[in-house]
């Protein structure tokens, strides 16, 4: 079969076309046509720092790639619920031992599967499980609650502008931070109010939209030092979820507002093989907030070609992008 492969770590230029053998199916695991897959920013991590990451890091030669939508080609004993033929999307590879996505076929552990919401096209449908269960799981374990006042930072990115809706979809008042006047529609089209960070402070957008009382949950889909400005931005006693705490920081404001800090990895069951079946069951929960008409993801104005995976990749990196980058497979 067809794949994008890569013998070394590094820039762009490292993916290479070649013919491996087409996966067989195995117990528990499922054999998908690949028909779409989407770019996260944790695939060029790993594709420029390879061994830095530790249990992330794949053997190479490799074949990165994390999302898919696709179509079942074979069922693997034990393996209840579906069928040959049956459309599915999922996040099941491209890290540690895991085969990824940037292939015409791959094996993936059904317990990472699911049915791929009716209401999405296959290429809608790769660009939303790693970024929607970042976002589901964050705001669950940060105890999101109808009618609270929710902050996402980072309201127009890919896991951002699915925190949006999902915050929204349970009945929070929504307001996200933007960089840029231009996505101030696109944020108010996903439910929410927009607050361009680099034109109003902490302090400014506090007072405005909260009293000067803070928000009532946080979800950081940009961490590292913009946490700073999640703990100032919090109410007493706020809970805050983040998708990025690779840092030292100083906890001083966490201890005297006694705020909770939710760190969301979503990639711990995969490298664990811990609780695999909790990302199928929110896999499943998102195809229904989408088949209601309550969540959509934003993809690329850009296609891409599997041949074009380098292209792809420069694309996220450009950070020009608003939502997903979809590379048709």
């Amino acid at each position: 079969m067809k794949a994008m492969t890569i013998s070394e770590f590094g820039d762009s230029s490292v993916f290479k076309a070649a013919e491996i053998e087409k996966p067989e199916v195995t117990q528990g695991h499922l054999v998908i046509k690949v028909v779409a897959t989407s770019v996260n920013t944790i695939d060029m991590m790993i594709r420029q720092m390879g061994t830095d990451l530790g249990p992330l890091t794949p053997q190479l030669p490799g074949v990165l790639g994390m999302d898919f939508a696709g179509t079942v080609e074979a069922v693997g004993k034990d393996v209840t619920g579906f069928a040959i033929g049956d459309q599915v999307f999922g996040c099941a590879g491209g890290v540690a031992d895991l085969p990824g996505t940037l292939a015409e076929y791959m094996l993936a552990d059904a317990k990472l599967v699911a049915k791929k919401p009716k209401s999405l096209s296959m290429r809608d449908a790769a660009a939303l499980p790693l970024v929607g269960i970042t976002a589901y799981e964050g705001l669950m374990r940060a105890g999101i609650k109808q009618g609270q006042k929710v902050l996402v930072h980072g309201g127009a990115g890919g896991v951002g502008h699915i925190a949006v809706q999902l915050a929204n979809y349970f009945g929070a008042q929504v307001f996200a931070t933007i960089s840029d006047d231009e996505q101030v529609s696109v944020i108010e089209k996903l439910g929410g109010t927009a607050i361009n960070y680099k034109q109003e402070s902490v302090a400014d957008y506090v007072a405005k939209h909260t009293a000067g009382a803070g928000f009532d949950l946080v979800f950081d889909s940009v961490g590292g030092e913009n946490l700073n400005a999640s703990f100032e931005a919090a109410a007493l006693n706020a809970n805050i979820a983040t998708t990025m705490s690779l840092l030292n920081l100083d906890l001083t404001q966490v201890h005297f507002k006694g705020l909770s800090l939710h760190v969301v990895f979503m990639l711990i069951p995969m490298l664990n093989n811990h609780k695999r079946e909790q990302h199928g069951h929110i896999l499943t929960q998102l195809a229904n907030i989408v088949d209601e008409g309550k969540l959509k993801p934003i993809l690329d104005t850009e296609t891409f070609s599997l041949e074009e995976v380098g292209k792809a990749h420069d694309r996220l990196a450009s950070r020009s992008v608003i939502g997903k980058v979809v590379i048709d497979i």
